[in-house]
């Protein structure tokens, strides 16, 4: 009990501490808001000094329909600058004229009256702030029956003549009350505590209480803890209430944030934690002797089944089904050895899977190549012939063939750099321009730091070689291919290759989506079966065998996607990884 007692005692007095420095931090802001929601009206109040034009008029006083046009035009900038603003007033003191932009509605102007009393400023301050009242016509002899007053406030601003104080006009601009709602709204919990927004004259700019809007603030604390403490931020606790208040200085602006926490809501936490605490009081000893009994069980159980899972391991068995213990400790321990079983398991079977995958390469390379270097020798002789016949186009054919044979003979290279991708797809195309008499064109664009990241070998040509194999218009000679390769965010990179060629048939797109979207877990016997099929006569390496070599290599997470162009023509997308080490494969 006398543990409870202070207990209770402290933590009322630190939840009363951290209210206060919580709310005294979240009222700052709201004032650093509000103050910035005024001075960004005040800035659009200066308009007419920045606009020339307009500021010559006020000071000639033209009364012509390009005056009005201008007039119209520069209070409808500053109607349409801020979604709060509700309307807008201007008074020429050179030519008399009133003018009236509401918003949703026709602007009106009238002349021969005098300035509207509140906009008319006599001070030594060119701003003034006037304080939360419902909106006016401004004197308007036949106001506009559609315009629902509501509840604003309004900036004043005296319009002078620079650099004397002779008075040019009067411009008011009326912002919607919800404006300031926005931010008060964050600053309590309704229902529950209270709001103020007080101006230098004690008016409620705002409050939680619509119906007190404008009214004066009828409250002793008011004037005798705020208004005589004359400190820019504060608390006192006053009947059953804890007040927090802080000062909003800025130009043409006198207002205090106010708010009222009940000491009962504030102090909710600690009695429920009493209640709680002589509810266990109560229970203390039959919990007691429970989890003895319980903790017993559920500590030592687990940890001599984790055991057992060790010894298995030990023995060889890798495939042994771990089951979850529960969320505590060995709960979470039991959870992290499974997990790196499952990783070990993986690994095993990705080593498995890319040592199959290039043993087959590796067996179909040698299968195909009749002699490889008797071949290349062969083409070298023939390009030194092509030159010395001068023919150098014949050479520039056999010169990109002879790359693209270098290229594919390497079966050592598992992985290589986008470079040499795109190096290869680039003796692709001069031979495919040769064949098609340049009836396409090929452009690319890769980020210069993308240029060294590794990749899976063979996987941009077979894409490009699809274009020329099913979308191709020989009908058309303004056909194009494009590479570009862009950095994503959590390091990752998308390659594209687009065509505008034939698009893929709806149903044979869908078809080969749904294949693309098996799950992410390939299987070595589907692998195997995409090897057989291209090897068939005349097969090539399809998307299927692109993205299984992606996952093998790049793992799971690559993404291949298919998609027809609107403007005609397919895009191919690869995301992976961005990888530079050929260590992290």
């Amino acid at each position: 009990m006398a543990t409870m007692l202070i207990n209770y005692s402290y933590t009322t007095e630190s939840l009363r501490t951290r209210a206060v420095d919580e709310n005294k931090n979240l009222l700052f802001q709201g004032s650093k808001n509000i103050s910035s929601l005024i001075q960004e009206v005040n800035r659009l109040s200066l308009m007419v000094y920045s606009d020339t034009d307009f500021y010559r008029q006020l000071e000639a006083g033209y009364d012509d329909l390009s005056a009005d046009i201008l007039t119209y035009s520069s209070l409808n900038y500053i109607s349409a600058s801020m979604p709060d603003i509700f309307q807008v007033y201007l008074y020429g003191v050179k030519d008399s004229k009133s003018t009236l932009l509401t918003q949703g509605t026709t602007p009106r102007r009238w002349q021969g009256v005098s300035p509207f009393i509140d906009s008319l400023i006599t001070g030594a301050s060119p701003v003034s702030v006037q304080s939360t009242h419902m909106s006016n016509s401004y004197g308007v002899s036949a106001p506009n029956s559609q315009i629902v007053p509501e509840p604003v406030f309004t900036l004043h601003r005296r319009i002078e003549r620079v650099p004397t104080n002779e008075p040019l006009g009067y411009l008011s601009i009326d912002v919607r009350l919800a404006a300031l709602t926005d931010i008060t709204a964050q600053l309590y919990e309704q229902n529950q505590e209270k709001i103020y927004l007080i101006d230098g004259s004690g008016a409620q700019v705002y409050s939680h209480d619509a119906a007190e809007l404008g009214n004066k603030l009828n409250a002793g604390w008011y004037d005798k803890q705020i208004l005589a403490a004359g400190s820019s931020q504060g608390y006192f606790e006053e009947g059953g209430s804890v007040f927090i208040y802080q000062k909003i200085d800025s130009e043409a602006l006198d207002w205090t944030l106010v708010k009222q926490i009940p000491v009962s809501y504030l102090f909710r936490e600690a009695k429920e934690a009493a209640t709680i605490n002589i509810a266990l009081l109560l229970l203390l000893m039959i919990m007691i002797i429970a989890l003895t009994i319980f903790i017993s069980f559920r500590i030592t159980a687990p940890i001599k089944q984790l055991t057992r899972y060790m010894n298995q391991v030990q023995t060889g068995n890798l495939d042994i089904d771990i089951r979850p213990a529960g969320n505590d400790e060995v709960g979470v321990l039991t959870e992290h050895f499974r997990r790196m079983m499952d990783t070990i398991n993986n690994l095993i079977l990705r080593e498995y899977r890319l040592e199959l995958s290039n043993k087959t390469n590796e067996l179909r390379a040698l299968q195909s190549q009749i002699n490889p270097h008797f071949l290349n020798n062969t083409l070298q002789i023939i390009g030194t012939l092509a030159l010395e016949l001068k023919v150098p186009q014949i050479y520039g054919l056999l010169s990109a063939l002879a790359k693209m044979m270098r290229y594919s003979m390497h079966n050592d290279e598992k992985v290589v750099t986008i470079q040499n991708e795109l190096d290869h797809v680039k003796a692709y195309i001069e031979l495919q321009k040769e064949r098609f008499e340049n009836k396409f064109s090929f452009r690319y664009d890769m980020e210069e730091s993308l240029l060294t990241a590794l990749m899976p070998k063979m996987i941009l040509q077979p894409i490009v070689e699809n274009y020329f194999k099913h979308g191709f218009n020989l009908s058309r000679s303004d056909g194009f291919v494009e590479i570009t390769a862009v950095r994503l965010n959590s390091g990752r990179m998308e390659i594209s290759i687009q065509n505008n060629g034939n698009t893929i048939p709806p149903a044979r797109l869908e078809t080969l989506r749904q294949e693309l979207q098996q799950p992410s877990q390939l299987d070595v016997s589907a692998l195997k079966d995409s090897d057989i099929r291209r090897d068939a006569p005349g097969a090539g390496i399809g998307l299927g065998n692109v993205l299984a070599r992606l996952r093998l290599v790049c793992g799971d997470d690559a993404v291949l996607t298919v998609d027809n162009l609107e403007a005609g023509g397919v895009i191919v997308r690869l995301e992976i990884d961005i990888l530079t080490e050929s260590e992290r494969l």
